[in-house]
């Protein structure tokens, strides 16, 4: 029983797929954390990575479309070996394009990786970074001993770069709570972000993004373990709003899997909710011109997108 689908009918709305103003490219589950709140189960020991054989036949793909913008995730996606490559053939293909790298901040200081900020701002890529709060405890907590202090040397890096302090090279925080509970106002927390990250670290930022947890892979079984995962998901079914389905990421964007194949966001990627039932259907099959109108895959984990003011990669889908 799909909820959501019914609810949608209930309200009189359709969710289908509307004119594709971004490719968003999981390059993998590999990542150097292992992080709470993580729908893709990422972590070190991840093998699922997209290769560059992958990489190169999307790059052609895109070339066939008038897709402006590129966002690049993961798992860490900077720890693929065709990561630069990507960027830079992105950058090559469609110099005006957006470039945008998901990226956890820790990763910056791995080895390998040391001049990994000057790569970004060089091809004028923006990140969007994870720092699910301005507190060492709640942020280790989440995220894993000693993570707080790394992603503010990662930040007080990028700051000396640019980045965070001219519009030319954007940096914005993303948010996730620490719990089964639903993001406070978006407008609030990123004052009070930037009041103690500034003060404490001399640290600038363009843009919060507040990203509510999906009830799905290491979320989902952290709920499960403390019995926690049916009032999570009565709390999202409950604060449904029907004005944030307008906005859904899902709308104007098509999400390729670390092999090429097509989803219609990142979670639905995770719980393999593909476009066709019957067979993996790849980005290079489908005509970038006959994408328009057709419909969303949904499931009850939709209600996350849909609650309160609404969530998506960009942040909250509504003002407070």
């Amino acid at each position: 029983m799909n909820r959501f689908a019914e609810r949608l009918e209930r309200e009189g709305l359709e969710l289908r797929h509307t004119e594709t103003e971004v490719l968003q490219l999981n390059l993998g589950k590999m990542c150097n954390l292992v992080c709470t709140h993580c729908h893709v189960n990422a972590g070190p020991g991840r093998k699922e990575i997209m290769t560059r054989e992958t990489a190169d036949r999307i790059l052609e793909w895109l070339a066939g479309s008038g897709i402006g913008t590129v966002d690049l995730t993961g798992g860490a996606p900077e720890m693929n070996p065709s990561f630069r490559h990507l960027v830079e053939s992105v950058r090559r293909l469609r110099p005006s394009a957006k470039i945008i790298d998901r990226c956890n901040l820790t990763i910056l200081l791995e080895p390998g990786c040391d001049d990994l900020p000057e790569f970004l701002a060089e091809n004028r890529v923006e990140i969007v970074a994870s720092l699910p709060c301005y507190s060492a405890k709640n942020v280790d907590g989440q995220r894993g001993e000693h993570v707080f202090d790394a992603s503010i040397a990662a930040l007080q890096r990028l700051n000396r770069l640019g980045y965070g302090r001219e519009e030319s090279r954007p940096l914005h925080l993303v948010y996730n709570p620490n719990g089964a509970f639903l993001p406070g106002p978006q407008e609030e927390l990123e004052a009070d972000y930037k009041s103690a990250l500034r003060s404490s670290f001399g640290i600038e930022f363009h843009r919060l993004y507040t990203i509510a947890n999906m009830p799905i892979a290491r979320f989902a079984a952290a709920l499960r373990r403390t019995n926690g995962f049916d009032s999570y998901s009565d709390l999202l079914r409950s604060a449904f709003n029907p004005s944030t389905v307008d906005g859904l990421m899902c709308r104007n964007t098509i999400n390729v899997g670390w092999r090429g194949e097509v989803y219609d966001c990142d979670f639905n990627q995770m719980l393999d909710l593909q476009w066709e039932d019957e067979r993996l259907l790849y980005l290079w099959d489908i005509d970038p011109g006959r994408v328009f109108g057709r419909p969303i895959q949904t499931a009850d984990h939709c209600f996350g997108c849909t609650a309160g003011c609404g969530s998506s990669c960009g942040g909250a889908l509504l003002k407070s």
